[in-house]
Parts: structure tokens; C-alpha cells; sequence
């Protein structure tokens, strides 16, 4: 099997259908990233929405573009809505995406995550551990961090999107994307995007978005990946740490293929 690699023209394409689509996604994220998350988005032309109780979220999930599921503070009243917005989004023929933030080792969100793995994500977006113990291989990782390479988890990336007819992303030092069969490498990015809250998470909100978009969803997903890396690298080369990191992410975002600066 053979893997293909990112192009920067399918970066660039991916780039331009989010601003003329600008689709609207419904964020079911967790708490610590939000305002990050609706931050990215916006930067990209996308439209963020916060909706979380179970009443609003299944009404508001049916006329959203996009759905991202991140379990990172899942509670059971937040699990409740969550299932009520993909019950929802799926009657609507709305794509949604899995993020499995730090499943594994901890009940709740392992037991949640599996059982909505059968409910027909359109992507799945994870580290390697993650993925790894989405697929039994392993009980996860550090908490949000991996502890195995997204190369070592690539086998498991494909079992799991054969098994749920998918598209999954792992991502890490070079990230990859598949739907079982066909594989994409994306490279980039930089160790500065692991050392600030959200970015991550972020990008399963990227990859909500980018399966709303027209054509082929695997390419979209990866140039989701693209986009977010390349953003981190030019982000390091304007910032001096952390602190300044974020907002030059956010303008690297915003630049790309308009003034040519990524």
C-alpha cells in the first residue's frame, strides 16, 4: 500500500473552499479550549458554535454544516447531549467528528467513545495512543499526551477505519490520514504546538469543517492537518515562546493564501 503525500495545491484548495463555504460547526468541545477553537475556526472562514445542552444541541446539530464530538470533559449530562446531537446530525445527513481526547485508561469517555464509534463518525481525529487503545492495542497514553508514534499506530489507524468505514487521522511528528486503504503523510509542524492548550483540538474542529466541504473527504482531512501545521511552523519564526505562539498561529491561519506569508 502505498502513501501518498500532502501537497501544498491540496492545502491551498482545501484553504479556499473554507472561506467560500465558511461552514457553520457545531462544537461539542471540551472546556478548557473553546474559546481557542472558535478562534481557529474563524481565523480559517469557518463559523464556530458552542451548543451544548441536550435540548439545543440535538435541534442545533440538524442545521449545522459539521459536528465535532471531543470528549475531553465528558460528564454523563454532557454524554447525554452529545448522543442527542448525533442522533440528530446523522438523521440530517450532518458529517461528525470523534475526537477521543485521552481515552483509554479512564472509563467513562472509553465506554462513550466506543459506543459512538458505531454511530458513523465521518472522521475520527487522535494522537497515536489514542487511536492505539480506540483499537485495543493499548490503554492509552499520558493522559492528553501520546506515548507512541503516529508510525507505530498507522496499522491500527487503518483497522479502525476498514472496521467503521471512516476516515481517521493520527497525528503526531509526521501525521497520517486514511480511509483503510488509501493513505496521506503530512508533514510539518512544529514541537511548539505541543507546549499551549488547545491546538490539538483545534484541529478536530479543522476537520469537522473540512468534511463539510465538497470532494474528496480523505485529501480535505489531510490538508486539515496541512493547513494547521504549517500554520505552526510559520508561527515559531514570529513568536519568542508560548505566550506569543498563539497569537501568531492564529494570524499564520488567517494569512494563508492571502497575502502569501505561509
Amino acid at each position: 500500500m502505498l502513501t501518498e503525500s500532502l501537497t501544498d495545491a491540496q492545502i491551498a484548495h482545501t484553504a479556499a473552499l473554507l472561506r467560500h463555504h465558511s461552514p457553520l460547526v457545531h462544537c461539542m468541545t471540551n472546556d478548557v479550549v473553546q474559546t481557542f477553537t472558535a478562534n481557529v475556526l474563524l481565523a480559517l472562514g469557518a463559523s464556530p458554535a458552542m451548543v451544548i445542552d441536550e435540548d439545543e444541541a440535538a435541534q442545533f446539530s440538524a442545521i449545522a454544516s459539521a459536528l465535532l464530538i471531543n470528549v475531553g470533559t465528558l460528564t454523563h449530562e454532557r454524554a447525554r447531549a452529545m448522543r442527542a446531537a448525533i442522533s440528530s446530525a446523522n438523521a440530517a445527513g450532518v458529517p461528525w467528528v470523534l475526537d477521543p481526547v485521552a481515552v483509554g485508561a479512564l472509563t467513562l469517555r472509553t465506554e462513550f467513545a466506543h459506543e459512538v464509534l458505531a454511530l458513523h463518525p465521518a472522521a475520527v481525529r487522535a494522537n497515536a495512543s489514542e487511536i492505539m487503545a480506540l483499537a485495543g492495542e493499548s490503554l492509552g497514553g499520558r493522559g492528553v499526551d501520546s506515548t507512541d508514534s503516529a508510525a507505530a499506530a498507522l496499522p491500527a489507524a487503518k483497522t479502525l477505519a476498514r472496521r467503521f468505514a471512516t476516515i481517521v487521522a493520527v497525528t503526531g511528528e509526521v501525521d497520517y490520514v486514511t480511509d483503510g486503504e488509501r493513505v496521506c503523510s503530512v508533514a510539518g509542524g512544529h514541537a511548539m504546538m505541543t507546549r499551549v492548550v488547545g491546538t490539538g483540538c483545534a484541529l478536530s474542529a479543522v476537520v469537522a469543517a473540512s468534511c463539510a466541504l465538497p470532494g474528496d473527504r480523505l485529501s480535505a482531512v489531510a490538508a486539515a492537518c496541512g493547513l494547521m501545521a504549517r500554520a505552526g511552523e510559520h508561527a515559531v519564526a514570529e513568536s519568542r515562546g508560548p505566550g506569543s505562539f498563539i497569537p501568531a498561529f492564529l494570524d499564520a491561519l488567517w494569512l494563508h493564501n492571502r497575502e502569501g506569508q505561509v
